[in-house]
């Protein structure tokens, strides 16, 4: 792989690391991080490690945000007022 190719990819994975500190909902940090997850995984292709990168793609791409937005969803639901306590209290 040539220098500019893995010089761009390295400049790529930085602001995609950036990106994810600084976005504050955690949905759309969720999409960053995978986002993150794919550039530096391509990085590691790049500097032939393609054992590495297959473990960091199915890990920081996959995995980690999907935990992430099933943990959003829990805790959604599970802080969501509950529609039967409202009718308890009008009585």
């Amino acid at each position: 792989m040539s220098d500019w190719t893995l010089g761009l990819l390295l400049v790529l994975t930085g602001a995609a690391a950036t990106a994810v500190v600084l976005t504050r909902e955690p949905g759309r940090q969720a999409v960053v991080l995978s986002a993150y997850g794919l550039l530096l995984g391509m990085s590691m292709v790049a500097m032939a490690a393609p054992d590495v990168a297959l473990s960091q793609i199915g890990v920081g791409t996959a995995a980690v945000p999907l935990i992430v937005v099933l943990t959003i969803a829990r805790t959604r639901r599970d802080t969501a007022p509950d529609p039967r306590r409202e009718e308890d209290e009008d009585q």
